[in-house]
């Protein structure tokens, strides 16, 4: 949980992955992923957010239609039962996507001068991204990130910061509804929390600093292999 948490905060756009791919690669029950993996990403997206809006790399307007759109859908999500075998295939297919996202050949380049998201897409796209997260458990960074970068939106590093903050305000309205049919989290979750803040102290510190290519292929293959698996190809 330490290396998926200094993964999650080098390349935080789709490190929240990490978690739940590291997670079915062990095996773990399905009804056990979501809430840890959402849990993890409160506490490290709050690490992550600090660092990188006190580095500066953020904007409000950026971030804010998407939120609106987001937060509600996200808890929605969370709230929702998902059977076992398709929470499977689900999860494996966003792995899948994040992981073609980082082995994609070439870099994102973002426009010199980013405009502003039109505030009713802002909306639109950020309810889709939050009931998916709040479905799957993941962080929905995957989603906004390249949006972001693709269509001149936010340049590289300040996208770093609203998808960080995204993050963190997403994961808590999905773990919110998700506490609602749970009513429980994993007995072993302090231990995953002492783990995954200090790999965020070290990834952020990396993201911030020292970016590495070579990282992002890296956990390109992990979650390759285990939205693999999670699809059932073996």
């Amino acid at each position: 949980m330490a290396l998926a948490a200094a993964l999650y905060t080098t390349v935080g756009h789709a490190g929240a992955s990490a978690y739940i791919a590291l997670m079915a690669l062990f095996g773990i029950a399905p009804e056990v992923m979501r809430p840890t993996a959402l849990t993890l990403n409160v506490l490290v997206a709050s690490f992550t957010s600090y660092r990188y809006l006190r580095a500066g790399f953020f904007k409000w307007r950026t971030l804010w239609p998407f939120l609106i759109g987001a937060v509600p859908l996200a808890f929605i999500g969370g709230a929702t039962p998902v059977p076992g075998h398709l929470y499977k295939v689900l999860v494996g297919a966003v792995l899948l996507i994040a992981s073609a996202r980082l082995l994609w050949p070439k870099d994102m380049q973002s426009v010199l001068e980013p405009r502003q998201p039109p505030i009713a897409w802002g909306i639109v796209a950020g309810a889709g991204i939050g009931l998916l997260a709040g479905l799957t458990g993941t962080g929905g960074g995957i989603f906004l990130s390249p949006l972001l970068l693709f269509l001149g939106w936010s340049d590289v590093r300040t996208a770093s910061g609203v998808v960080a903050l995204f993050i963190l305000c997403v994961s808590i309205a999905g773990l919110a509804g998700n506490y609602t049919i749970v009513q429980s989290l994993p007995a072993e979750l302090p231990i995953y929390a002492v783990a995954v803040l200090g790999g965020a102290l070290v990834g952020t510190t990396l993201g911030i600093r020292l970016p590495s290519p070579a990282i992002l292929k890296a956990l390109g293959v992990v979650l390759l292999i285990a939205g693999l698996k999670l699809i059932g190809v073996y």
